[in-house]
């Protein structure tokens, strides 16, 4: 099982474990609750009943019919209450009418009979030979002639465990449906939270074989130079040139090494960024002279077409090396004799700088990728070297700034790459308007 897999799994089962124990805690509070009220319910029902039976012996009395033992017997014998067994004592604890009471009736009158308290509510749960629990309320009452009774009212608690077992039955039913679906709603949410991680895992590991495939060139060509150089003695002439040759790749794997550190910098967010207000026209025109050099090698005119005061608040030198980036890859991908152009100019809010080239040009269906890291398409691999992180820090520098950087084709052929910085008020405020657009700088 693939290892992202049984991440998904421990995911759905730690969801699926923890709405587990939240229903539990929850049924066990709701029927703590329950059962209390049901209980408390059906006490003061038995107590109501008792009372019944006490205001029906004070009728008859009222009656006159407590004058024989008969009267109140057929009074006793009238009362039927559904799911109730009524009993009625003497102060004896003889019973009164049918003599069906059982031994813990009989004992709970008993009780009742002498406990003649303020609180004259009496009741006892009691378990019979049946292992059936019942409960009971028995009270004691004087009517007006003196005589004292025991009212006894028995209720079977079978009625309150199948009420019990209908509300288990019930909360286990929702409880099983509810964790059935948060099982399957926890399976999709754990593919989403996983989602990222495998899309991770998979660039990483395209990361990891782009960059040892990018470095095991240079290795190789300078492993190679080092054995030819070694085969033989040589003069001191073709040492100097296999020593040269081993130096230009070692300075190739060392800008591969600090663009790929950078990145890795960037992941982490360990790489400062120091905002200051800066004339991106001023980075601007820094860039063009490190390229300037460059572009005279190639046969390349590079022209600064357009030239306006461009304030924002950025890092100076992270700026001046993604222009410097922009730069060197239009310089790069012109043929000797083409033409790149910058212009800088404060409009919309933006401090924007364009970089057109008339050089080989993006393919429409590489320009979404050419921002990803060791990405070349077959034109850069064939018109220039490089490692292909380029793009990727200059996309980098500009998200740090909530600037935008976007690639388009040249309607005459090239590439038109534009980087637009949100302007800065404060800087923009403290200088004058935009200054009149000198002659061309032709480098």
């Amino acid at each position: 099982m693939r290892p992202l897999t049984r991440l998904r799994l421990r995911l759905t089962a730690w969801y699926a474990g923890t709405f587990s124990l939240i229903l539990l805690a929850l049924g066990i509070a709701l029927f703590t609750t329950i059962a209390h009220r049901i209980d408390a319910s059906l006490i003061e029902s038995l107590r109501l009943e008792t009372a019944v039976i006490e205001r029906a012996a004070r009728i008859r009395e009222a009656e006159g019919a407590l004058a024989d033992r008969v009267g109140l017997v057929d009074a006793f014998d009238e009362l039927v209450i559904p799911g109730r067994s009524l009993y009625l004592f003497d102060s004896t604890g003889h019973p009164i009418g049918r003599d069906t009471a059982w031994p813990a009736v009989r004992a709970a009158a008993a009780r009742a009979s002498l406990a003649w308290q303020d609180d004259r509510h009496f009741k006892i749960a009691h378990d019979t030979p049946a292992e059936r629990q019942f409960q009971m309320h028995a009270e004691r009452f004087r009517v007006a002639s003196g005589h004292t009774y025991v009212a006894v009212a028995v209720a079977d608690r079978v009625e309150l465990e199948d009420r019990y077992a209908h509300l288990i039955v019930q909360f286990a039913a929702g409880a099983a449906a509810a964790l059935l679906a948060v099982s399957i709603v926890g399976w999709y949410v754990a593919a989403k939270a996983v989602a990222p991680i495998e899309q991770n895992l998979a660039l990483l590991r395209r990361f990891v074989a782009d960059a040892a495939h990018e470095l095991r060139t240079p290795v190789a060509v300078m492993r190679s130079r080092a054995e030819v150089a070694l085969q033989r003695e040589r003069d001191p002439a073709a040492y100097v040139d296999a020593l040269g040759a081993v130096g230009l790749e070692a300075e190739r794997m060392g800008r591969i090494v600090n663009d790929l550190l950078m990145l890795a910098q960037a992941d982490a967010g360990e790489r400062p960024i120091v905002r200051e207000p800066v004339f991106v026209d001023d980075v601007a025109i820094d860039a063009v002279g490190s390229v300037r050099v460059l572009a005279e090698r190639r046969g390349v005119e590079l022209e600064v077409t357009e030239f306006e005061e461009a304030p924002a608040l950025a890092d100076p030198v992270l700026v001046r090396q993604l222009l410097v980036i922009l730069l060197d890859n239009a310089v790069k991908f012109t043929p000797s004799g083409g033409r790149v152009t910058l212009g800088v100019r404060a409009a919309a809010g933006s401090a924007t700088v364009t970089i057109t080239d008339t050089g080989v040009g993006i393919a429409p269906a590489e320009i979404a990728r050419v921002f990803d890291r060791f990405y070349r398409g077959a034109d850069a691999r064939a018109h220039a070297d490089g490692a292909g992180l380029g793009l990727s820090i200059a996309r980098w520098i500009a998200d740090a700034h909530g600037a935008t950087l976007t690639l388009a084709a040249n309607e005459g052929g090239g590439t038109i790459a534009t980087v637009a910085f949100p302007i800065a008020g404060s800087a923009g405020e403290a200088q004058s308007a935009a200054a009149p657009s000198p002659a061309p700088v032709v480098a």
